[in-house]
């Protein structure tokens, strides 16, 4: 329930968009993907992805992530595109370098976790050109 609170206060305020990912054949949510932290000013947001384990590997997060990543660039006009992500993560990895982000930083130990501290890697993207 605080998750959907945090979803529908972040749009109210401009803050971020959540969409729900579901098959086409029905209408189970099996994932989400939106921008977080929408940097207005500096046309900038960070994009997040969560889905489910069952339907990793499908290409379902490929063809979410070019569809909201156009989304961004023309509807809203972002002009970059982040994500944080742990560098563990190499799925998430590979689906940023598939879709042409580069990784930027890698923080040691910046992010706190279940009693241990993180590394985090920063991957980004600039709008396309016209």
């Amino acid at each position: 329930m605080e998750l959907i609170q945090k979803i529908i206060d972040g749009v109210k305020n401009n803050e971020n968009i959540t969409w729900g990912i579901a098959l086409k054949e029905d209408a189970v949510l099996i994932g989400t993907i939106g921008f977080w932290k929408i940097d207005a000013p500096n046309y900038r947001a960070e994009i997040g992805y969560l889905l489910h384990p069952q339907q990793q590997r499908k290409g379902i997060m490929q063809e979410a992530i070019k569809a909201v990543l156009h989304y961004g660039f023309t509807t809203i006009g972002l002009h970059s595109v982040e994500a944080n992500i742990n560098p563990a993560n190499e799925a998430s990895k590979n689906l940023l370098l598939k879709n042409n982000f580069v990784q930027e930083a890698w923080f040691k130990e910046n992010y706190f976790y279940n009693g241990r501290f993180l590394d985090s890697a920063i991957y980004s993207l600039l709008a396309p050109s016209a």
